[in-house]
């Protein structure tokens, strides 16, 4: 069956009441014509208003997806995350070993002082400061003032940091008296605990 074109000019002329009898062209035009609007009638009734649902529920799928990347790329992993941690407990039992316990800390104070006189200091302050217990070890914190010039200062440092036990230096503080300068700085050396728990660490 052909499509007549011509048929279309009828429109006008029709009647509804005689819908049966219209021609094959205008029954196709009319027919696309009520599709097109029923497709936008449930666009706008049933489409639009769950569009907002279905951008959310898009954007919870990327979020589920990237979860479960990483939770995928944890597991991969795990291994070498395990093995990092066994080493790190390692590095953490070995260096509690190293600390001293508390009858090795008295000759810290000699040491210091022998290090500063060979470097040109003259010691003003040299003293134990209050403890500092931690979980594993104690804080031992000394107060330190010196009188010298910038190179003895500088060796100072670097002699205390060379010493065969922990030593840490902070709060540096650098004034200038008469014809020398002034050094006061915060050192910390550390001490061990025997508790249970660092027993059972060292293990």
């Amino acid at each position: 069956m052909q499509f007549d074109f011509n048929k279309l000019k009828e429109l006008n002329e029709l009647d509804f009441d005689q819908i049966a009898i219209w021609p094959f062209e205008v029954k196709t035009v009319v027919a696309l014509f009520v599709a097109i609007i029923a497709l936008i009638g449930g666009y706008y009734t049933l489409v639009k208003d769950k569009l907002p649902m279905l951008e959310k529920a898009q954007l919870h799928e990327v979020d589920l997806k990237q979860s479960y990347q990483g939770k995928y790329n944890i597991a991969v992993n795990l291994p070498a995350y395990q093995a990092q941690l066994e080493r790190l407990e390692k590095d953490f039992s070995s260096m509690l070993k190293s600390l001293p316990t508390s009858n090795e800390t008295p000759g810290l104070l000699d040491d210091i002082t022998f290090v500063g006189t060979s470097a040109g200091l003259t010691f003003k302050l040299l003293n134990w400061q209050k403890e500092v217990p931690k979980e594993f070890y104690t804080e031992l914190p000394i107060q330190i003032e010196v009188t010298g010039n910038y190179h003895a200062f500088g060796q100072f440092v670097s002699d205390i940091a060379a010493l065969p036990r922990i030593v840490t230096v902070h709060d540096f503080e650098v004034t200038q008296e008469l014809s020398t300068l002034k050094l006061k700085l915060a050192a910390k050396t550390y001490r061990a605990e025997l508790t249970q728990s660092r027993k059972d660490i060292s293990q």
